[in-house]
C-alpha cells in the first residue's frame, strides 16, 4: 500500500483541504487530506489516513478532464469499506455522475496513474494485474513469449485477454468472491502444455 511519503510527494506538499473522514469503516482517527488543482477539468487526488499510526487506508486520482477515476483501498479494509457502503445505502463504485471508480491492485500503477494526471501527461488507462506464479510455470510463461516474440508482459496481458475471450469472466462471475485460480486460466490453453 502506499504510504504518506509517497503521496505526499505525489502532490508535492500541495495540501488543498483536510478533514475528518465521515465514515466509520476507518476507525474514529480517520482523516482525509485532498489535493485539488482548482481547475474543473483538472484533478484532484485525496489520501484517508490513520492519525494515530499513519496507517493509509484509500487513496484517489480524479481525472475530471479524461472523466476517470482510479482507486486503491487498503485490502485489510477493503471489505469493510463495501460493508458501510451498502449500510449506508451508496454505491461503492460511484466516483461521481456516471463515473465509477476504477479499483486498482498495485501501488505502482496508482502513483504512475496520479502523477500522469497531476503533470496532464498522457497514462495508460488499463489496470496492472499482479501475477505471482511458481518459477517453474513462469519459465514455461517466458519460453511461450520468446517464441512469440513478445515480451513477458505483452504474452500475459494476451493470454489474460483471451481467457476473458473464452468465456472465463462466466467462470470468475460464479465463483465464490469472484476469484478464479491461475490455474484454471492456465489450463484453458491447449498450447500452454
Amino acid at each position: 500500500m502506499i504510504t504518506m511519503q509517497q503521496f505526499f510527494e505525489l502532490i508535492e506538499y500541495k495540501i488543498t483541504e483536510a478533514s475528518a473522514y465521515g465514515w466509520q469503516c476507518y476507525g474514529p482517527h480517520a482523516h482525509s487530506i485532498d489535493s485539488w488543482n482548482g481547475d474543473q477539468q483538472g484533478y484532484t487526488l485525496s489520501m484517508v489516513f490513520d492519525t494515530r499510526d499513519q496507517t493509509v487506508y484509500e487513496v484517489t486520482a480524479c481525472d475530471y478532464d479524461q472523466n476517470r477515476a482510479y482507486r486503491l483501498i487498503h485490502p485489510d479494509y477493503e471489505k469493510k469499506h463495501r460493508k458501510e457502503a451498502r449500510r449506508r445505502d451508496v454505491n461503492y463504485q460511484e466516483a461521481w455522475d456516471d463515473v465509477n471508480f476504477v479499483d486498482l491492485e498495485l501501488t505502482e500503477d496508482f502513483l504512475e496513474k496520479a502523477q500522469a494526471i497531476r503533470t496532464g501527461e498522457p497514462y495508460d488507462d488499463r489496470v496492472a494485474v499482479p501475477v505471482e506464479l511458481p518459477d517453474t510455470e513462469m519459465f514455461k510463461l517466458m519460453k511461450l513469449a520468446h517464441e512469440a516474440d513478445v515480451t513477458l508482459n505483452q504474452y500475459v496481458a494476451n493470454l489474460l485477454r483471451d481467457a476473458l475471450d473464452k468465456n472465463i469472466l462466466a467462470e470468475v462471475l460464479k465463483s465464490p468472491g469472484g476469484h478464479i485460480s491461475q490455474a484454471q486460466i492456465l489450463d484453458s490453453y491447449d498450447h500452454y502444455d
